[in-house]
């Protein structure tokens, strides 16, 4: 069973027991938060045929329960801007803040 999911403008294709990092999430360490935004779920049925049901855009009443592992900064990229012939160079880095998640269960 799997599903596509969407949080902090980007899609994921997670299944149960996935670890995913996502935008930052208001939630502390080891909460559990509920993620509502599920475009797409599929699955397999007893008799064996695997069915999908695709939102228009979302899943109604479809939801990806998930637990906050930790908050982290990923690695630091340097930006680099610079104008030919000008003597202008300026040079700065960035790290991006991010939730990992354990994706638990998927309700369709």
């Amino acid at each position: 069973m799997y599903a596509v999911i969407e949080t902090g403008g980007k899609q994921y294709k997670v299944q149960e027991g996935d670890i995913i990092r996502v935008e930052k999430l208001d939630a502390p360490a080891g909460e559990s938060i509920e993620l509502d935004r599920v475009f797409l779920v599929s699955y397999s049925g007893d008799d064996g045929k695997t069915t999908v049901k695709v939102g228009r855009p979302t899943l109604e009443g479809a939801k990806v329960a998930a637990r906050v592992l930790r908050h982290g900064r990923a690695k630091k990229i340097l930006v680099f801007k610079y104008k030919p012939k000008k003597n202008y160079r300026r040079r700065y880095g960035h790290r991006q803040p991010f939730t990992e998640l354990r994706i638990e269960k998927i309700e369709a």
